[in-house]
């Protein structure tokens, strides 16, 4: 059981090495190749709206299934067995909340951004600092975790395991991605998630008939073993290894579920890849192809992890550099060697790219579409280059600013900080979106109480939570200053942003309702919404 763990360690590290540069290589070919076309801000920003659905649909699931999806997941199945599946069921149920009440209404209604959606029938200026500054918000914890996921995959594929190793890896991982956002815009960074998003469900797919056919295609032998395998026995299939312990562990779980299941429709990233197809008949599209796709890849994951607990055992996924993580890459060394344990390194580093890539974009657009273009210079930008200017300019400092945030979160748990990024999202961002379309009375006040109350609560709950201080597994842990029995806030933000939201729109005197007329028949329709496209 042990040589597993040190044939972790004991890993070809240049095999490694020269499958991602290989990776590297290629995607920044189609990169350079995607840019040639690359003038206006709706090239920049929306990949010129120059993608089919079905293309959209991947790069989606490129963009969504991040390494803590896929590292996380695994590593979460292999030791909890039911309660690991269940981040699973939330991330893919998100789908649906996305697809019926968000994707084509948001694609109808916006030109770039979420704040171009949540300003049309309000107060320009104030509602589009807001709209940005919890973009920026979410998209920084979410560098964060993908930051921490790369330091976390280095110490583990290639032995580095000093802090300045992987503090250089960090660095190096963000200067790719910079050169992808700078170069690429939203076109080069699409083509890097197709490809991403490619070769993560092949070489999931690759495993999962390895590991089935190992157990004679029979899942139910493979459970077997698993169970076999385990200390814990017959607790890997049923609910409560992890979240029923206590009547606190169980809420947590239902505030981590409803923060998932919400926050999806609420992720800046993901709601900024509506606006590269042309049509909102592509956009509905593109939410049912990216559905399939995330829907099969954690169909494998179920297998991967329980195929995981019966071929390495629990024990030795504890024992190994970066525990839960390593799950998925033990697996695939005793599958296949080297050579598979390199293919799946690199693909875990392409995944950190291309979701970093997303984020760094979606955050620069934010910032030079809404807070530049139409906050500072009120709308009036008088070169058609400036704003692409800006968030290019502005891409450099968020990578800087990852590089930096990333090698300080390096030790944190990548999980936690995933987490963390879904329940800002459905605080701060889906109350609004939700009653911006579907709320005539809703107007700025309300829109900035939601944003900002539900922002602030979140932000609030989680440093005063046991997920920061007063545990073992906290990240101070030394210290205890929490008061918040729950890890997860969402149950409680949650519904105080709708109620914040409510409140600051009861409150104030402003009434909107002919402009909601416009934006329902708009958001429903799409028309008008072409024209919006192309200014």
């Amino acid at each position: 059981m042990n040589h597993l763990a040190q044939g972790l360690q004991g890993s070809n590290p240049l095999l490694n090495i020269g499958i991602f540069a290989a990776f590297v290589v290629v995607t920044l070919v189609v990169v350079l190749r995607a840019s040639r076309n690359t003038r206006s801000a709706a090239d920049y920003y929306a990949g010129g709206r120059a993608f089919s659905g079905p293309q959209n649909g991947i790069a989606i699931a490129g963009d969504y299934l991040s390494a803590a999806s896929f590292l996380g997941i695994v590593g979460a199945i292999a030791l909890y067995g039911y309660d690991g599946f269940l981040y699973s069921i939330g991330f893919l149920v998100a789908w649906l909340v996305a697809l019926l009440l968000v994707a084509e209404l948001l694609r109808n209604t916006g030109k770039y951004t979420m704040g171009d959606v949540l300003a049309f029938r309000m107060r320009q200026r104030p509602v589009r600092a807001a709209a940005a500054t919890s973009t920026l918000m979410v998209s920084f914890f979410y560098l964060l975790a993908q930051m921490a996921g790369a330091g976390v995959l280095v110490s583990l594929l290639l032995g580095v395991s000093s802090g300045t190793g992987q503090a250089v890896v960090i660095g190096v991982v963000g200067v790719i991605m910079i050169v992808y956002v700078l170069v690429g815009g939203m076109k080069g960074t699409t083509w890097v998630q197709i490809i991403k998003a490619v070769l993560l469900i092949s070489g999931a797919a690759v495993m999962t008939v390895w590991t089935l056919a190992m157990h004679g295609f029979d899942f139910s032998g493979l459970m077997q073993a698993a169970v076999d395998r385990a200390s814990s026995g017959e607790k890997l299939l049923n609910p409560g290894a992890k979240y029923g312990k206590s009547e606190v562990s169980k809420l947590d779980f239902l505030s981590l579920g409803i923060a998932l299941v919400l926050g999806t429709a609420g992720l800046p990233h993901v709601l900024m890849r509506f606006y590269t197809v042309p049509t909102a008949k592509e956009a509905r599209r593109s939410v049912v192809w990216a559905i399939w796709l995330i829907g099969l890849f954690y169909l494998f994951s179920l297998v991967l992890g329980y195929g995981a607990a019966a071929v390495v055992g629990p024990e030795a996924i504890k024992a190994a550099p970066g525990s839960s993580n390593s799950a998925a890459p033990l697996l695939a060394q005793a599958l296949g060697g080297p050579l598979l344990l390199g293919f799946i390194a690199a693909v875990a580093f392409a995944t950190i790219l291309a979701v970093v890539a997303g984020l760094t974009i979606t955050a620069s657009a934010s910032f030079a579409h809404d807070i530049y273009a139409n906050v500072i210079k009120k709308g009036e930008v008088e070169d058609k280059n400036a704003e692409v200017r800006v968030a290019r300019i502005t891409a450099v400092v968020i990578g800087l600013v990852a590089i930096v945030g990333g090698i300080l979160a390096r030790n944190q748990n990548v999980a936690f900080l995933v987490a963390l990024a879904f329940a800002v999202a459905a605080s701060a961002n889906l109350p609004t979106i939700l009653y911006s379309l579907f709320w005539k009375r809703f107007n700025t006040s309300g829109a900035l109480w939601s944003i900002y109350g539900g922002l602030t609560t979140t932000v609030v709950l989680i440093v005063f939570s046991p997920a920061v201080s007063g545990s073992e597994e906290a990240m101070l842990p030394n210290v205890d200053f929490h008061w918040f029995p729950l890890q997860n806030p969402g149950l409680v933000s949650i519904p105080a942003a709708f109620f914040f939201g409510w409140l600051g729109t009861v409150l104030s005197k402003e009434h909107l309702e002919d402009k909601y007329a416009e934006m329902e028949v708009r958001s429903l329709t799409g028309a008008g919404a072409e024209k919006a496209a192309t200014h």
